[in-house]
């Protein structure tokens, strides 16, 4: 794929971080820090470290999927996704390559602040989440190439991030902690599947068996159905458990603030259902991107009060 009019440095660097899939780094930190305002914990300057970590996480990934699937021959002409910097020379592979390190240095730089917050338990998190950031499509096991990138999406983008960012506020955490990362973890999990889902042809013809070319289409979309099913679900049964336990209330109501995304996640369920097209999955992806941020917000509301 090339370009269609000449980009700025500046611009090529804009496309390679892919900042369409940064809402799927800030909405789980939100998640965690609306359940340490509810908690009476909140502390500014670690949420913040932990915000700035997660995205930085997220654009090293982007950057090394970019990176790997050029050099391992994923990434051929006939993709239909959005413009990939290192298959179009945009930016060369030495560049890439320095971008990548540059990045997590700076989130190791920022890691090492949450681990004088939160000791050990952040280190192991940490270190395992800058390794899982480049195997997700380096190294000799690349995890998206072998059907594990869902569930490296989930753990890492979903559970870590909301469990870790409450972590390094309260330095504990409680059931409801677990209960909460998982809304966030089904819909980030959701738009890596329509970004696979629009691939699949492509990624089956190169060898590139993401869980998608394993399940094939049709389990796709069921895949993606069934986490848009399990992230609404979780308000349902925390309003459920708040009636059990206190009565109807303003905070079982509060519970339920992301389902007023409802109609959005339902209208993108339909095009992800139906579609196939490259340019209509794109927005279908970042219709996903979107709604999962959305969520966030207002569960985090919920969560805070």
């Amino acid at each position: 794929m090339t370009s269609s009019s000449p980009l700025t440095r500046s611009q090529a660097w804009w496309l390679a971080i892919r900042p369409r899939t940064l809402p799927a780094a800030v909405g789980p930190v939100l998640v965690g820090v609306g359940l340490a305002i509810g908690d009476g914990v909140f502390r500014p300057l670690p949420a913040l470290a932990a915000l700035a970590g997660a995205l930085l996480l997220q654009i090293a990934s982007n950057l090394a999927n970019d990176y790997y699937d050029f050099v391992k021959g994923y990434d051929r002409p006939d993709r239909q996704g959005p413009t990939r910097v290192a298959l179009s020379g945009l930016i060369s592979l030495a560049e890439l390559r320095l971008g990548l390190i540059l990045t997590l240095l700076v989130t190791a730089v920022i890691g090492l602040y949450l681990i004088r917050v939160g000791g050990w338990p952040i280190l192991a998190v940490g270190v395992a989440a800058i390794i899982a950031s480049v195997g997700y499509s380096g190294g000799p096991f690349p995890l998206a190439a072998n059907g594990l990138g869902d569930l490296f999406v989930f753990i890492f983008f979903g559970l870590a991030a909301v469990v870790g960012t409450y972590y390094v506020q309260a330095l504990t955490v409680t059931p409801l902690v677990w209960l909460a990362a998982l809304p966030p973890g089904c819909l980030v999990t959701a738009i890596l599947v329509v970004n696979n889902l629009r691939d699949i042809d492509s990624d089956r013809r190169v060898g590139k068996r993401t869980l998608a070319v394993r399940l094939g289409a049709d389990g796709a979309r069921q895949e993606y159905t069934l986490l848009l099913f399990g992230a609404y679900a979780i308000p349902l049964a925390l309003l459920l458990a708040a009636l059990m336990e206190d009565g109807f209330g303003l905070a079982g109501l509060l519970a339920l603030l992301p389902w007023l995304t409802l109609p959005e996640a339902i209208r993108l369920r339909r095009i992800v259902s139906s579609a196939a097209d490259g340019p209509t999955m794109n927005r279908a992806l970042a219709g996903t991107a979107r709604l999962s941020l959305w969520f966030a917000v207002l569960f985090a509301v919920g969560l805070a009060f």
